[in-house]
């Protein structure tokens, strides 16, 4: 008579929880409760249970374990991007591991690089930056469901803002409070991909000069230290912007000083705009073009699952809002 096997299954009926659980109280039992822990265990020895390579699959299944690839340390944002990832994550059943990047500029890192070999997550998300060719065929050649957030990906589903509306909003408000002259603190840029930065300031450009304005554009470090110095740059011409635009809200908080220490006012002599809306724009009372950060990271996780289909892309565009809290002003100062 021949023996029979017991599964994962008949634990998990057993013990009134799900196979995910039972995996998890062998696994990873500092994640499962106390009570329901040793009843797993208890009913597992009661059973005669031995966990198998095959079970051990479809409880993956069950729980499946996701890789979250952003400069989170470079730029506030991809934080507030990753809270919705695991808020997202919580409710989900979804085990997430999070890498840090140095640089949005980098193209890929070595732990993205080993994933598609080692099959240590059943699907990525990359954020802020490109991904390497070789890496990106690699990934698919695996069929590793991946996400890219807040870059362009011709082969995987995207999730952007849409960064050229975001300048232009922003170019559109400065002109109708009476702005000609504009200077423009961008980020500086490493590589040559359309990036975020590249796309917003060709909607502001755009906007601005079909009003009869003309922008300057001068590049930074990220830092508020930084954008204060390029920006002192541009108020000690002769022919000084009425206002000023910094790519995002810490290099805007750099504007704010450069004007001051110039011996200016915000608003009266010099607006000040900014993108982003993170915590330090309202603290500094910065208007700004708002993203919805945390919403693109829960996306980006729900948009996983269907990334997971084979042969299935998607490219999704959020749309950005301005909040206005009084940097920019009623009016544009004399165009003297």
């Amino acid at each position: 008579m021949p023996m029979t096997v017991i599964t994962i299954y008949d634990v998990a009926r057993e013990a009134g929880v799900s196979i995910s659980t039972v995996s998890n109280a062998l696994n990873k039992p500092h994640i499962v409760g106390l009570e329901t822990r040793e009843r797993v265990l208890r009913v597992a020895d009661e059973l005669g249970y031995v966990p198998k390579p095959a079970a051990a699959v479809l409880a993956r299944r069950a729980n499946r374990r996701v890789a979250v690839f952003a400069p989170f340390t470079s730029y506030d944002s991809f934080l507030r991007r990753l809270s919705g990832v695991l808020e997202q994550a919580s409710s989900s059943g979804t085990e997430v591991s999070v890498f840090d990047v140095g640089s949005a500029a980098q193209l890929a890192s070595p732990v993205l690089s080993s994933v598609p070999l080692t099959a240590r997550f059943d699907g990525v998300i990359v954020m802020g930056m490109a991904v390497d060719p070789v890496v990106e065929q690699r990934l698919v050649d695996r069929e590793i469901p991946v996400v890219v957030v807040d870059a362009t990906s011709e082969r995987f589903t995207t999730l952007v803002v849409d960064d050229a509306a975001a300048g232009a909003l922003a170019a559109q408000h400065l002109v109708d409070l009476g702005h000609r002259r504009v200077g423009y603190v961008a980020e500086t840029q490493v590589t040559d991909y359309e990036s975020q930065s590249t796309s917003r300031l060709a909607g502001f450009t755009r906007v601005l000069e079909a009003a009869g304005g003309a922008v300057e554009v001068v590049e930074s470090g990220p830092t508020a230290d930084e954008s204060a110095a390029a920006a002192a740059g541009l108020l000690a011409s002769d022919r000084a912007p009425t206002a000023l635009v910094a790519h995002f809200d810490r290099m805007g908080v750099g504007l704010l000083r450069a004007v001051r220490a110039a011996g200016l006012r915000v608003p009266e002599d010099v607006s000040v705009i900014s993108f982003d809306d993170g915590p330090v724009a309202e603290a500094a009372g910065l208007t700004t073009v708002r993203q919805p950060f945390e919403e693109s990271g829960a996306a980006a996780l729900r948009l996983l699952d269907a990334a997971g289909t084979r042969g299935f892309v998607s490219h999704t565009q959020l749309k950005v809002r301005l909040v206005d809290r009084g940097s920019t002003g009623d009016a544009a100062p004399s165009q003297a």
